[in-house]
């Protein structure tokens, strides 16, 4: 089969994946609906009543943010993971999740809405980023190995910022902070900033996607085969940073997702990133928004924060992965 047709076949199919799963996510809950009447829902032929409230106001929002927030962590962990030319980086790994997770538990803590909470996390993750990078680039002297490490120590800052946070917080805010933190889709209302913010880093990225191959092999061969290597860095690092602040200010902190499934379609598709960066937005989408279907109705009508069961997927699938790696190694 040719590459290109073969490349197209994948994706077709992952695009099939995804809807599937939000049409499973607008079927599932505590209230159950045929599929033939979710289908009548959006043809206009359905009756108006307490399926299409839920379908259209409740559940079609929150499976779109679920799928733009995997999409985009996701495609952040596949940017990074050639950025730091390591297939099990993560995107929270430089601190831009807990620059995140401090903006937003202290607007909750006083008290502000939705909105708030999602600009603060944004603001904290913008933060954390020119934090980290500066740190890095401080001497010029900018490598994986700085920037991972410089990323590491922020991550740890702002983790006990949190726990100081959490430790001195009043009773009635600890269950919001606490959801926030393990990652919550149940307030995603709005999801199209999210979406925007997928589409734009995706669209960004493609272009370079040979560039990203060459950088793949090393920094002196990309160097050699004309890439400016630094600015590509740099654009690699804002375009997966901004990625990972948009679906952390969306939906909180959901780890393993942008860890696992760049890791998984690389094994399964190969290391080309025309191919490797829509079809992770794809993949880290639909196992997202199959996650939080399982979240909400698991123990139904009560909800699971979403970064629970992502967790709970991703660490057996880590453990195997460096099993595996260390079996090749051998």
């Amino acid at each position: 089969m040719p590459s290109r047709r073969r490349a197209l076949t994948i994706l077709a199919l992952l695009a099939g994946v995804a809807a599937a799963s939000v049409l499973l996510a607008l079927m599932v809950g505590s209230v159950r609906i045929p599929l033939a009447q979710v289908f009548a829902v959006f043809s206009g032929g359905g009756d108006g009543g307490v399926s299409g409230e839920v379908v259209i106001r409740l559940r079609l929002p929150r499976a779109l943010a679920g799928f733009a927030c995997g999409g985009l962590l996701a495609l952040s962990g596949a940017l990074l993971q050639v950025l730091l030319r390591n297939p099990l980086a993560d995107p929270y790994i430089l601190g831009i999740s807990g620059g995140a997770g401090v903006g937003a538990i202290v607007s909750i803590l006083f008290g502000m809405g939705v909105a708030g909470i999602a600009g603060a996390a944004f603001a904290g993750a913008l933060a954390a980023m020119l934090l980290v990078f500066g740190l890095a680039h401080g001497d010029g002297s900018w490598t994986q190995t700085r920037l991972l490490l410089t990323g590491v120590i922020v991550a740890a800052g702002c983790g006990a910022l949190m726990a100081l946070i959490l430790s001195i917080a009043p009773d009635h805010k600890l269950q919001g902070m606490l959801f926030w933190i393990m990652g919550d889709l149940s307030q995603a209302a709005h999801p199209g900033l999210a979406l925007w913010a997928l589409a734009a880093v995706l669209l960004a990225a493609l272009p370079f996607a040979r560039e990203l191959n060459l950088l793949a092999r090393g920094p002196d061969m990309a160097l050699s085969l004309g890439v400016r290597v630094g600015a590509l860095r740099r654009g690699v690092y804002l375009a997966a940073s901004l990625a990972t602040a948009a679906a952390v200010a969306q939906a909180g902190s959901i780890g393993f997702i942008g860890l696992i499934v760049p890791h998984l379609v690389r094994l399964a598709t190969g290391n080309d990133q025309r191919l490797l960066l829509p079809a992770s937005a794809l993949a880290g989408g639909s196992l997202l928004v199959v996650a939080d279907t399982l979240a909400r109705t698991l123990i139904a009508p009560r909800q699971l924060p979403v970064g629970v069961l992502t967790a709970l997927i991703g660490v057996p699938v880590f453990l195997f992965l460096l099993a595996r790696d260390s079996r090749l190694r051998r």
